[in-house]
This record gives C-alpha cells, structure tokens and sequence, in this order.
C-alpha cells in the first residue's frame, strides 16, 4: 500500500480503523515530510484516540522528532507511553530513547537508559558514548569507547568527532591512525571530521593523505566531503588545491560548498574574488544563507571595505530575509573599529537587538588599541570582564595599550591584577609540519632536540636580513619596559622566527612554508617575513589568529592592514 506524501494523510484515514502498520507509516511520514500542522505526536496522539496500540515500531518513528531540548518534555511523556505499553526492554525503542535523550541534552537520563538495559547491543553503546561525545565529555566516552565489545564505523566516527569538536586535534588524529589499524574503513562522516582536524592543525600532508585515501577507494566526493576538502586546504595555507576541489564539485555545488570558498577568499583577503563568487552564486539562483555573509562581511574587514560592509548587511537583512547573528554584528564592529570609526562602532552596539558578547566588545577592544584610544579600551574591558571574568586577553589588550603610550605604571598594576586573579597570558606558539609531523614552538623554546642549531641558523637569518635588506628590529612592538637591547633580543625569539629558522633548516630551498599561529603576528615578524620571502625566495604563509598572510617576493596579500 502506498501513501502520498504530498497531501494530508490524516484528512483521508480519519473515518478508517486502521492497524499500528499503518499509523506507524503515517507517523514516520509526519517526521521525515514535515506534514505541518500534524506532528509525529498530534499523529500519535489521534492513534491512541482511535484506541490503537503502539508496538515496538511506533516509538523508533516517533521519537527522533523530539531533537533539541525544548523537546524534552514532549520526549518525557513518549518516555512514560513507552513503559505503560511495555516496550521498554526491546533493543530498538531503548536505543531510539538514548538518542532522544541525547539530543535533548539531558545526559543523566540517556545514561539511565542505557545502564537499563539488559542487553547493551552495539547501537546502545554507539549512542550513549555519542551523547557524552556530543555533550564536550569526551573523556567518558573514550572510556564508554574502551568498555565497547565490539566497534564499528559508528563508533570510531563519532569519537573522532567528539575529539574534534573539544579541540583535541592531535588525538583525533591518533584515534583515526588506531582506527586504521584494526581494519574499519571509515566512511565519508569520519573524513569529514579527520580533516577537520587537519584543517586546524594546519597538518596538510595528513590531509593530502586523506585525499589519496578517498581517490584510492573511490570515496564519492559529495558536497559534503568536499566542502570538508575546500577548508582543510584552505586552512592549511593551500588555497590553490581549495580551488581545485570546488571546481571539481561541478554542478554539485550547493550554498555550503560556495560560503566555504567565500570564507577562504575572505581570510586570505582576496575581496574581489569573494565578491565574484557571491555574485556567480546568486546568478544560479542559489539563495545565500548567514555563513555566506560571514565570508562577506569578513572580506570587507580585512579589505577595510566600510560602505561595502554595510551594503552587504543591509542585502542580508532586507533582501535575503536572513537574521543577523552575533557573528555579523562582530564583522561590523571590527570593520568600524580596524578603520578608525569607534563612534560608529559604539552607535552600531548600542542599536543592536541583541545583547553584546565577548566577540562584540573584543573586536571593540582591538579597535580601540590599535588607535590608542584608553578611554574606549578601558571601557570594552569592563564588560569583557563582567562577561567573562578569567579571560586573559582582555587585560593583555589593555596593557598593551597602555605599554604603548608608556604608562608603565598601569601596565604593572594590570599585570598584578591578573598575577592576583590567577590569570595566565596564553604563550604565543607557531607549529609547522615538516615530513607529517607537528613541531611546535614558543617563545624562547629550547625543547626541539635542534635547538641549538635552530638559534644559530635564526641569527644567520637575522643577520644576513640587515646586510642585504637593512632591517632594523621594530622594538615599538616590545610592549615590555625594557632597554632598547633587551627590547631587540625579546623581538629576536618570536614563535614564528623560531619556527621559519626551523623550515629553513629542514626543507628545500624552494619549499613553501606554512606556519599556524595562535596569536596575532606582530609587526616585525611580518616585516621579517616579506624580508624572507624576498631574499631567500621563498613563499610563506602564515595563518595567525585572524587571518591568513601570504608573503611572496618581499611583499603580503594584506597589504600591510590587518
């Protein structure tokens, strides 16, 4: 028997007696066709006033409705049909409770669930493991993952994942390396979060890897995947294989696959080419959606592009329908902020329909630093901290702009606060990946085992940027009260020049270096790196915090504004 879809199937039965076969299709119709005003439960409910009982197939079609948790009492109730009719112990209903309970975000009672359980089958550990994954507890889901008796793609994928999603790049990476080693072929969700995890890394020849994997096993490569491909190479500094790959999509290409490039364009600070793209996108009638007009919006602050930003927010709101989210109010305040309008971005915060975060009063802060303007980094601060008492860079802000205008005095008293407080300054550290390995450095590291000949080949470097370039250290950028020598040395032990002497040393002369920073690039390590480019001819890319630098021939696609 089939049933259409396209129309009311509750106005059509309603005078009929029908079986649980049939209301059960019904419902599951009702979840998967969105059949509005008629919900999978308003679909259960008039089952039940027909006086039909639910079997053991009713409740898996019903409860994956019950998604976020404004769900959950909804999900509750299903909770309380589910043991009146006694189908609790079967395998199918435990487990679609466990992910009913998972997406609602109330752990407690997925774990419940699955402690219930008699027999704990494959798809009930998958679940609860997934629900701690999820949830950021990934510690208790490796260890749900190590009492498993027995893994599937399943379960490797999603720890993998969860492992992702918290940060821990490095141990997902290992994971999926263990993964390998006990023969489970990964499917297209776990190369997905594998690149991920590349992307953030900046680990590009495990992400090449990735890539063979996918060409040696005739991996289809969907918009999905593909899109996963365009910002793993696009973070890992190779923005020509993106470009490669987005091509290759063809007409496959959806808004997710074009607001990644637009992204990529925009970090890289390639305005125009954002802008084109946009422009092709909507001319296929492809509506944008919000990740769009982040790309927008961010090319314009790194082009510092002010009435192109505010057309594109307009567009966004009055032509595309699209509400504006936290992160397009930041674009806007780091726009008005980088180009010196602080009144502007004060007026902008102060109109907002939404109450301001750190992203917000951040950017506010950054903003006003860059101008030297106390008065409103004094103030950004305050809300930073009511916001978010324990952040570290708020004050570092601060105290950088008091370093600046030479009151030391202040810069102490910040530095006591935060000595007081308990509150570290997070380490400037740069990593590379040389050979499929991360090396990692910071300032003043000595924990290489090359150590030694990296500090030499950096002051060869040095040394040879004031023969034939005439460098001159910019120590404006110590923002420690120091004597002018002290100010030089400081300068001379950066991350990323620790982590340039290091590629130079280990790589080709013609080798492209790419190096992943956790923190802005100050001033004189990007004009060393031009100086670099330049004279050892050498293209390198830098990926700091907020956008990407990409030197060649003793110049960087910045344009000197970031």
């Amino acid at each position: 028997m089939s049933i259409s879809y396209t129309i009311n199937p509750i106005f059509h039965i309603r005078h009929l007696k029908l079986e649980s076969f049939l209301w059960n299709l019904i419902i599951r119709a009702a979840l998967h066709h969105n059949l509005s005003p008629h919900s999978p439960f308003s679909v259960y409910l008039r089952m039940r006033r027909h006086s039909v009982t639910p079997d053991f197939h009713t409740f898996p079609f019903l409860l994956p409705s019950f998604n976020n948790p404004t769900h959950l009492p909804l999900g509750r109730r299903t909770h309380a049909q589910i043991l009146l009719f006694g189908l609790h112990a079967d395998p199918f209903v435990r487990t679609s409770l466990l992910n009913m309970y998972s997406s609602c975000g109330d752990l407690a009672s997925a774990h419940r669930v699955f402690d219930e359980s008699i027999s704990k089958d494959l798809p009930a550990w998958n679940s609860v493991a997934n629900a701690y994954a999820k949830a950021g507890s990934i510690d208790v889901a490796r260890k749900l993952f190590g009492e498993m008796p027995e893994r599937n793609v399943i379960s490797w994928s999603s720890l993998i994942s969860g492992y992702v999603t918290c940060g821990r790049n490095r141990e997902a990476l290992g994971l999926f390396r263990e993964m390998q080693l006990s023969k489970i072929r990964p499917n297209e969700f776990t190369l997905s979060a594998v690149l991920s995890a590349c992307g953030r890394l900046g680990a590009l020849e495990q992400g090449k890897w990735v890539q063979a994997y996918v060409d040696k096993y005739n991996v289809e490569i969907d918009v999905v995947l593909g899109t996963s491909l365009i910002d793993m190479y696009a973070k890992c500094g190779s923005l020509e294989r993106a470009k490669l790959v987005f091509v290759s999509l063809g007409c496959k290409k959806d808004v997710k696959a074009y607001s990644a490039m637009m992204c990529c364009f925009a970090m890289y600070g390639l305005t125009e080419e954002c802008f084109q793209l946009f422009s092709e996108m909507t001319s296929n009638n492809i509506n944008p959606n919000s990740v769009t007009f982040v790309g927008l919006l961010g090319a314009c602050v790194h082009g510092g592009l002010v009435e192109e930003g505010r057309s594109y927010f307009a567009m966004m709101v009055e032509k595309f329908g699209i509400t504006p989210s936290i992160q397009h109010y930041g674009c806007m305040v780091d726009l008005y902020g980088r180009a010196g309008l602080i009144e502007e971005a004060e007026r902008f915060i102060a109109s907002m329909p939404v109450e301001p975060d750190e992203l917000i009063w951040g950017s506010l802060l950054s903003g006003s630093r860059t101008l030297g303007d106390v008065k409103t980094c004094e103030a950004a601060l305050k809300k930073l901290i009511e916001l978010d008492p324990l952040s570290s860079g708020a004050y570092v802000l601060l105290s950088n702009v008091y370093a600046k205008t030479g009151r030391w005095i202040e810069v102490k008293r910040i530095r006591q606060e935060m000595e007081v407080k308990g509150i570290k300054k997070v380490p400037g550290c740069s990593s590379v990946e040389v050979d499929g390995v991360i090396h990692e450095f910071v300032v003043g590291d000595e924990s290489e085992e090359d150590s030694e000949s990296i500090y030499a080949m950096l002051g060869e470097v040095m040394q040879r940027l004031r023969e034939e370039a005439g460098y001159v250290s910019d120590t404006k950028e110590v923002l420690l009260d120091l004597d002018e020598e002290g100010k030089v040395e400081t300068l001379s032990y950066h991350s990323e020049k620790l982590a340039i002497a290091f590629c130079l040393m280990k790589t080709r002369p013609v080798t492209p270096v790419r190096i992943i920073k956790n923190l802005r690039i100050c001033g004189d390590c990007h004009l060393v790196m031009k100086l670099i480019s330049k004279i050892y001819g050498r293209e390198i890319v830098v990926r700091d915090c907020n956008r990407f630098h990409h030197f060649r021939d003793g110049s960087c696609s910045c344009r000197d504004y970031w």
